[in-house]
């Protein structure tokens, strides 16, 4: 199926986007060194150099927050790290690891209602360009020489409004197709967006309530309401807040959604702000039309990181514990964070057994064939992506009589509460040596102990 596109409130085309009512717009890229830069990095000193290595060794870690008080769009985002102190440089080195051709990245320095920051275009190069399904995008993004976190959490993104997109237009996500320039638009925003974060150092981000307007706009599909359906299932995916806001027009595009969704959690966090990036659309209102980015260090021993995760599960009453035991094997294998059984009385007073499985986003559909295949399932029940809170979690490696063992510590900012010994190092030990695993474990933890 093909999707429409529209410029949305930033001047960007994306996957499902729409024709706004200012009429349409068509841009083609194209990347390369020759693109040309006309931004001042005001706060590259207090930013960007700094790196994620410099960050670990010294216990920071670095935030961003993204004040989305005029809307919310993936090249508003991504210039509104530029005018924090991403180098623009760099932001093109990674881009070009990118197998992607078509575009030139500017950014400039520019003042909108009494606000300077910077705004971002993306500009073609092209005359035609292929259209692009999902798995085009994730070879891209995939087949780069990207850092694999990078490669991970873009094509998280990516497939997170690509499920968005089928969900609404009733098709296969494989069959979602994202128009010419849309793709390219979506993969320099998405990847950029992710990489820019990286070589920034932040570690997590947060956003504030994300305002949204009303009206309608013309799409391929017909006139639609705004928000865009396609924005608005993002946002309520996750429970983020939304506020109102007086535009007539759409101001938080797919992509930008898409972006702050996945990768951000819907709090302002106490923070020591070191610098501040201000992020410009290009529509004209009678308002600054931009978003800003505080960038620092967290403040406080409570920190948490966070990611999204997926609850599969399935009833059964039917299969061996042999069966079973050998699914739950097959799941964790298949990259499932937790696999669990829980008893249930089922239909015709039968016993039987509730298998439910914690999945990463991205391996949704590989744990749910596994599902489907090796269980006599019927089919499985998907709960919506939730955000969990997490400690941190560190390994290290400590010395013993008997060898050395594995340890995971549990962190809350500044703080280890507790150290955990990998039972499967201390068993293996106490196989060879005939110890006791329980007094194994003990000196490992121990020993741990006083390193930390």
């Amino acid at each position: 199926m093909s999707h429409g596109h529209h410029r949305e409130q930033d001047g960007t085309a994306h996957a499902h986007h729409h024709h706004d009512q200012d009429g349409t717009a068509h841009a083609h890229h194209h990347h390369g060194p020759e693109a040309t830069s006309h931004v001042h990095h005001h706060n590259e000193d207090a930013v960007a150099t700094h790196s994620r290595q410099q960050d670990s060794q010294e216990g920071v870690a670095r935030v961003a927050y993204f004040d989305c008080f005029a809307g919310a769009s993936g090249d508003m985002l991504l210039g509104a790290l530029v005018d924090a102190g991403l180098s623009v440089d760099a932001l093109k080195a990674e881009l070009a690891k990118l197998d992607l051709d078509g575009y030139e990245l500017e950014a400039e320095r520019i003042q909108d209602h009494g606000l300077t920051g910077t705004r971002l275009h993306v500009r073609d190069t092209l005359q035609a360009y292929p259209a692009r399904h999902l798995h085009d995008i994730y070879h891209i993004v995939e087949g780069s020489t990207l850092p694999d976190r990078v490669k991970k959490r873009s094509v998280a993104v990516i497939e997170r409004l690509g499920r968005v997109e089928a969900s609404i237009h009733g098709v296969p996500l494989e069959e979602v197709h994202f128009h010419e320039i849309g793709a390219v638009d979506t993969i320099v925003d998405v990847v950029g967006f992710v990489a820019g974060l990286e070589l920034l150092g932040v570690g997590q981000a947060y956003a504030s309530a994300i305002p949204l307007g009303s009206g309608a706009i013309q799409t391929a599909h017909g006139r639609l309401p705004v928000p865009a359906p396609a924005t608005l299932a993002l946002l309520s995916s996750v429970g983020a807040p939304t506020v109102p806001h007086p535009a007539q027009t759409e101001i938080v595009t797919p992509t930008g959604a898409a972006l702050l969704t996945h990768l951000a959690l819907f709090v302002r966090p106490p923070m020591r702000v070191r610098a501040v990036g201000y992020g410009l659309g290009s529509k004209q209102f009678p308002w600054s039309n931009a978003l800003r980015v505080w960038v620092g260090e967290r403040v406080g021993l409570y920190y948490y990181q966070h990611d999204e995760v997926v609850e599969i599960e399935c009833n059964l009453d039917d299969m061996t514990g042999e069966a079973l035991g050998y699914t739950m094997e097959r799941l964790f294998a298949a990259g499932a964070l937790d696999v669990w059984f829980t008893p249930i009385q089922m239909k015709k007073n039968r016993p039987g057994v509730l298998l439910s499985a914690l999945s990463p986003v991205e391996k949704v559909e590989d744990l749910s064939w596994i599902l489907m295949r090796e269980t006599s399932t019927l089919g499985v029940r998907l709960f919506p992506p939730i955000h969990r809170m997490k400690a941190d979690r560190q390994m290290r490696e400590v010395d013993t009589p008997w060898g050395k063992v594995r340890v995971k510590e549990k962190w809350l900012g500044d703080q280890c509460l507790a150290v955990s010994p990998e039972y499967e190092d201390c068993a293996r030990l106490a196989r060879e040596s005939g110890e006791p695993v329980v007094h194994i474990m003990n000196v490992a933890r121990q020993t741990a102990e006083r390193l930390v």
